[in-house]
């Protein structure tokens, strides 16, 4: 309930602000989804794009790539391939191209959720990044049942990211002890506008009417040559299909 002062969450998220109302309770605030890629009577999918800037990503690729050549070009002077400290420096170095490169190229865009109100599931598409640049980064598909999710709103004050995100805690069935949890949107500007996505999710999967023309339509500047979500075709059908007993 909004206005709590505190979480009746066990564990609420860290920098919490307010539970948002239990999903399966009438929605006092309008409706509305703030981007959506799909929504029909079975399934909806809303993207979920991060706040910061690909274009300096992309810049501190090639910076970083021009002075791992450089170096290159200048061992012969500096014998810096046959001195450990140098070999170590240039593998760092080379290490933090290839994170860069590989995020600005690879990395998912809009991360999908798909909420499918017939089966009262939610499949949240998750790409598992690591620290390390020579790693995999697998794509996992999270299934949670509606039922368990509980909605949370953070306040976000930092200089780069404010504004309000909005977490699903899942609980642990029939309880508030917090099992997993999810972003539902990364930080969005409008108070208002997190109330809106949040009142659109549970009144769609209340199986009520819900706009399918979001907020915005625009996609944000994050170009890359790939196609950065791919469902597994397993995953793909079961997130879409219609129950046997609907």
């Amino acid at each position: 309930m909004m206005g709590r002062r505190t979480s009746r969450l066990i564990k609420p998220v860290r920098g919490w602000s307010e539970d948002l109302p239990d999903p399966e309770e009438e929605q006092r605030v309008y409706p509305r989804l703030i981007r959506v890629n799909e929504i029909n009577d079975v399934w909806m999918e809303i993207p979920r794009y991060v706040n910061y800037g690909w274009g300096g990503q992309w810049f501190a690729g090639f910076i970083s790539l021009a002075g791992f050549a450089f170096l290159l070009w200048l061992y012969d002077y500096i014998d810096l391939l046959s001195n450990p400290v140098g070999l170590l420096f240039l593998f760092v170095l080379l290490s933090f191209v290839v994170m860069v490169f590989r995020t600005v190229l690879f990395a998912t865009r809009g991360a999908p959720i798909r909420f499918n109100r017939k089966q009262q599931k939610v499949y949240v598409y998750e790409q598992q990044r690591s620290l390390w640049p020579w790693a995999r980064w697998p794509v996992t598909i999270k299934v949670f049942d509606w039922a368990d999710i509980q909605g949370e709103r953070v306040e976000m004050s930092g200089h780069a990211d404010w504004g309000h995100r909005v977490y699903c805690a899942v609980c642990r069935p029939g309880t508030y002890q917090v099992a997993d949890r999810f972003v539902l949107t990364w930080t969005v500007g409008s108070i208002h506008d997190v109330y809106g996505l949040w009142s659109a999710c549970c009144q769609y999967m209340q199986g009520k009417a819900v706009s399918d023309k979001p907020l915005r339509t625009d996609t944000p500047p994050d170009w890359t040559p790939f196609r950065t979500v791919r469902w597994p075709e397993e995953m793909d059908k079961a997130s879409r299909v219609v129950p046997e007993w609907s």
